[in-house]
């Protein structure tokens, strides 16, 4: 699957482009990114009557600098934290797929764990981390987050969509076909989503992740800020970005 080119125009979108979105399925590495990636078009997406899941693949065991901290300990709390970020965007489930935080790889077994979760829920949107590797954005250097992203697209197509893939979910998971995917994007995004309505919702749900957050101050501003220079050429406050693709019928 084509993943769109950089250089492509910003559409002028402020909020989701279809009537026919009803069910949407965020998917990414960590506890926290979904909130400081997307938690703004989430909490947009929820308040416009659409049922939101996420789907964790890692435990996030690793994102500590605590010496004293153990993987054990860190997974509870962050595996805690991250449902209560949910609960404040009101999204509806959450799912820890319980990989090693670090050590994903494009795998079989993942790419069979997603393609398990979009059958089960099946969603007519996912939400997910770019593939490609991102040079303003020092967070999309992550080889978490773009193994995440890639492994995603592969399992929307064709993987969720064949009954021939993955047979061992028959009866339980019957195939499925997504319309489309937002993928995470900071730099010269294809599609820029207007949250200044739940901007304050999606700082909300970053506090939860008091492991992570530290000063909050400093991380404010730093979401605030981005937020704004994504914006800005659509004349919005605060805003996210996302390369949209959409799936042929």
């Amino acid at each position: 699957m084509a993943v769109p080119s950089p250089d492509r125009h910003q559409a002028d979108v402020g909020h989701i482009m279809t009537e026919t979105i009803e069910r949407v399925m965020v998917v990414t590495a960590h506890p926290d990114d979904p909130e400081f990636g997307a938690g703004g078009t989430i909490a947009r997406l929820v308040q416009e009557g659409r049922r939101v899941a996420y789907v964790i693949v890692t435990n996030g065991d690793k994102g500590s600098g605590d010496r004293t901290m153990t993987l054990e300990r860190l997974t509870l709390i962050r595996r805690e934290e991250q449902q209560n970020a949910a609960r404040e965007l009101g999204v509806e489930r959450v799912e820890f797929l319980g990989y090693e935080d670090g050590e994903v790889e494009d795998t079989r077994q993942l790419r069979l764990d997603v393609t398990r979760q979009i059958r089960r829920w099946r969603p007519d949107l996912i939400i997910t981390q770019h593939p490609d590797r991102t040079f303003r954005n020092f967070f999309g250097w992550h080889r978490d987050h773009r193994i995440t992203g890639g492994v995603v697209l592969d399992c929307v197509y064709p993987l969720a969509r064949d009954h021939l893939a993955f047979p061992e979910l028959l009866p339980d998971h019957e195939p499925h076909r997504v319309r489309e995917v937002h993928l995470i994007q900071w730099e010269q995004p294809q599609i820029v989503m207007d949250i200044t309505d739940t901007m304050d919702l999606k700082l909300k749900a970053i506090t939860r992740h008091a492991s992570q957050v530290g000063d909050f101050e400093t991380v404010e501003a730093r979401v605030r800020g981005r937020a704004a220079a994504l914006g800005e050429a659509k004349g919005y406050a605060y805003a996210e970005g996302f390369d949209r693709v959409v799936l042929p019928g």
